[in-house]
C-alpha cells in the first residue's frame, strides 16, 4: 500500500499541537495510519508551511439562507434581523440552489468536512445528496402560539422523513426547536419524545431582550409578536432567564448544542452544567457582531470549563462560511487564548457534538478526518486530503 506523508511547521492532532519534527502518515484514501518522528518517516515526505489540522467542523450553519448574503443591514438587533429574514427569504426557488452549491463549495475549500445544518425546508437536500460533506441535519421547528403547535410539528416531521428517505440514512439528523421565544410549551411536548440519543440544538440568549421577555414579559420581543400579529396573551413570564425557563425540556437529549449564548451569564452556565450531562456552547462570533454588535462571553465559558464548538451562522448574518475566519476573529478579540485550544473547538469538539467523533475530528489511527493546511496567521485554509 502506498502512503502519504505530511509535515509542516506545526501539526495539530485534534487534541494538542506538535512541532515540525513530526510527520502525519495516511493511506491513499485518507485513513490515518500514524504520527511519527521525521527520522522514522522514510522518504517522500511532503513539507508545507503552516499548520496541519484535521478537517474543520462547522457546528451551526443555515445553508438554505445562502441566497440572502448582503441583504440584511448589519447591527440592527435580533428582532429586526428576524423580521428581515421572514420578509426577504422567499426567492424564486430556481435561484436558491446555485447559492447553496456555491456556499457548500466555499466551506469545502475552507477545510470544513462536516456541518451541523439548520433546515426549515428541503432546499439543501439535492446538494447534500452529492455527499461532498458530512451533515447533521437539524430539522428546525418554530411556533410560538399553542394553536399552531401541532401543524408546525407535523411539517417538521414531514421534512425529517423526506431527508431520511432521500438521503438513505447517510445524513444523521433530528427535529429541533428554533429558540425559546418561538416554541410554545405545547410544541415542546411534541418535540421532547424525539430527543433521546439525538444531538439537538437551539438558538440561545442571542439578545438581552430574550432574558427580559422570560423574566418580566417586556422588551423588544413584545414588538416582534405585535409585528407578526401573534396574540401573546397566553404567555406568563417565568421570572427566570430564558435558559432556566426551557432547559428542562431538553434534558433527555444525548447532546445539546447551545448556539450564540451572547448574553449568557455565570449563573446560567452553572445551571446548564448541573442539569445537562452533555452540553456544547457554540460560538458564532462574526454573526454576533453582524446582528447585535456584541461579543460572546468566551472567557466566561472557558473559566467554567464549558465545551466550546464553532459555527458560522448563515450568509444572511455573515460575510463568509469560513471557520478559519471565525477562529481569526476570536483570536483578534481574545488574543491570550492559545491557538491549539481554538483549533480543538473547531475539530474534535465539533465532531463529538455532532456524534461524528468515530470518523472525524482528530488524527487517530483508522479515522478519515481530512487533512487541512491552515495559514499560521489564520488568513486561509486548504484541504490537502
Amino acid at each position: 500500500m502506498k502512503y502519504k506523508k505530511f509535515q509542516a511547521d506545526q501539526l495539530f492532532t485534534g487534541n494538542k499541537m506538535l512541532p515540525e519534527n513530526f510527520v502525519l502518515i495516511t493511506d491513499e484514501t485518507g485513513t490515518i495510519e500514524n504520527i511519527v518522528d521525521v527520522n522514522e518517516a522514510g522518504d517522500e515526505v511532503q513539507f508545507f508551511n503552516g499548520i496541519l489540522s484535521p478537517g474543520l467542523i462547522n457546528a451551526h450553519c443555515h445553508l438554505e439562507l445562502s441566497h440572502m448574503k448582503g441583504l440584511i443591514p448589519q447591527k440592527s438587533g435580533l428582532v429586526d434581523f428576524i423580521l428581515d429574514i421572514l420578509s426577504k427569504r422567499h426567492f424564486a426557488e430556481d435561484l436558491i440552489p446555485q447559492s447553496i452549491q456555491d456556499a457548500e463549495t466555499e466551506m469545502i475549500e475552507d477545510g470544513i468536512v462536516a456541518v451541523g445544518d439548520i433546515c426549515n425546508t428541503t432546499f439543501t437536500l439535492p446538494q447534500k445528496q452529492l455527499h461532498r460533506l458530512k451533515y447533521y441535519n437539524f430539522i428546525e421547528v418554530s411556533g410560538w402560539h399553542p394553536d399552531i403547535a401541532k401543524t408546525r410539528y407535523q411539517t417538521a416531521q414531514s421534512n425529517y422523513d423526506v431527508f431520511n428517505q432521500l438521503s438513505k440514512g447517510s445524513h444523521s439528523g433530528s427535529i429541533v426547536p428554533h429558540a425559546p421565544y418561538s416554541v410554545s410549551n405545547l410544541l415542546w411536548e411534541y418535540l421532547k419524545p424525539n430527543f433521546s440519543q439525538q444531538t439537538i440544538t437551539i438558538h440561545n440568549q442571542e439578545t438581552s431582550f430574550e432574558n427580559h421577555f422570560f423574566e418580566n414579559g417586556e422588551g423588544d420581543f413584545v414588538r416582534l409578536y405585535e409585528r407578526l400579529g401573534v396574540n401573546n396573551s397566553f404567555f406568563s413570564p417565568t421570572g427566570k432567564s430564558s435558559i432556566q425557563s426551557y432547559l428542562q425540556h431538553t434534558t433527555n437529549a444525548q447532546n445539546l448544542i447551545l448556539v450564540h449564548n451572547t448574553f449568557t451569564n455565570e449563573t446560567d452556565i452553572s445551571f446548564v452544567k448541573k442539569e445537562m450531562n452533555s452540553s456544547f456552547w457554540c460560538i458564532c462570533i462574526n454573526a454576533n457582531l453582524y446582528i447585535e454588535n456584541a461579543l460572546p462571553p468566551v472567557e466566561l465559558l472557558r473559566k467554567n470549563q464549558c465545551t466550546i464548538v464553532l459555527g458560522t451562522d448563515s450568509l444572511a448574518s455573515n460575510d463568509t462560511l469560513s471557520i478559519v475566519a471565525e477562529m481569526k476573529m476570536i483570536k483578534q478579540h481574545f488574543p491570550s487564548i492559545p491557538l491549539s485550544e481554538i483549533l480543538q473547538w473547531a475539530t474534535i469538539n465539533g465532531a463529538v457534538a455532532l456524534q461524528l467523533e468515530q470518523v472525524l475530528g482528530s488524527f487517530e489511527k483508522g479515522k478519515t478526518p481530512g487533512v487541512v493546511l491552515i495559514d499560521k496567521g489564520l488568513n486561509s485554509a486548504k484541504r490537502l486530503l
